[in-house]
């Protein structure tokens, strides 16, 4: 049996940069629920929401980050990886819940539109675009290889891209006393939180569950393996993600009647095969001759 660790060091967004932009939400919440009251723009209220889930989602991942560091121990012997997932669920979540919210109040407001200040709503909506772009940047590197990150990083830029639907609608009030694009733009602000955050729900979700990674085939892993020499079967494969950056894989490795040495060499031919290919990081191997009766893959 076999381990082969590769660690990559997750999210270099540092904490400052969480802080940075949890304050920013917190007071662009602030004023453009001030802003919506006054002006009563629904889009800006519904904006302002959105906000506020955003620095809820900056806690929930500065602490799953935390987390995610705490060293292994013999009750939790992966460490405590798996805070990340489970943060970017709870992150996707919120966001849908809020949509589905939003989609209701705005249905409302369209058969019931009231006469909304439109210079107001602008000038709100300016001023909550910009930090909801410092906030995006802030996050973005680190958005590339954690789901966890990634999540909260779509809770900002799906912000950003609702200031640009109100700063428009806000035009469009000022100058054609257009009311009901107000709800309009709330719907599909809504309708483009739902779409991004599905796909990070169900990514999410797949590791959870231990999901087979997508773009690795296990019958192409099978090829791979018995083609080296001295591998006659390879079977009872495992293969699942503990979080973004780690792969895991385990396998029975049935061979011939051979040495501890000559097994060793087999098993580090496996290992670099799955990791060049595949990026697996961690794979356990059982070796073992004419031992299971039922060979199958999985």
């Amino acid at each position: 049996m076999s381990h082969n660790h590769s660690h990559n060091h997750i999210s270099e967004t540092s904490e400052k940069n969480l802080f940075i932009t949890m304050a920013l939400n917190i007071f662009i919440t602030i004023v453009q629920i001030i802003g919506g009251i006054i002006s009563g723009s629904l889009s800006l209220i519904s904006d302002a929401m959105h906000n506020f889930s955003d620095a809820v989602a900056i806690v929930v991942t500065f602490i799953a980050l935390r987390l995610s560091k705490k060293p292994k121990t013999p009750k939790y012997t992966f460490g405590l990886k798996r805070a990340e997932i489970i943060a970017a669920v709870v992150n996707a979540s919120t966001l849908i819940i809020i949509s589905f919210f939003l989609i209701r109040e705005a249905v409302e407001r369209f058969f019931n539109p009231n006469e909304i200040a439109g210079v107001l709503m602008l000038v709100v909506a300016v001023f909550g675009f910009i930090p909801n772009v410092i906030g995006a940047l802030l996050l973005k590197k680190g958005s590339e290889n954690n789901i966890n990150i990634r999540a909260a990083y779509f809770h900002l830029l799906s912000d950003a891209v609702s200031s640009i639907a109100i700063i428009i609608g806000a035009v469009f009030i000022i100058f054609y006393k257009v009311y009901w694009i107000d709800p309009i733009l709330t719907v599909l602000i809504a309708l483009y939180i739902l779409y991004q955050t599905y796909k990070i729900l169900k990514e999410s979700i797949d590791i959870l569950m231990m999901s087979n990674p997508s773009g690795i085939n296990l019958d192409d892993i099978k090829i791979l393996v018995e083609k080296i020499q001295g591998v006659n079967n390879i079977h009872h494969v495992h293969l699942w993600k503990l979080n973004d950056n780690e792969t895991h894989f385990e396998a029975h490795i049935d061979v011939d009647d051979i040495s501890v040495k000559e097994t060793s060499e087999i098993q580090k031919q496996i290992e670099n095969k799955l990791h060049e290919k595949y990026v697996i990081t961690h794979t356990t191997l059982q070796f073992e001759c004419d031992k299971c009766e039922i060979k199958k893959l999985v």
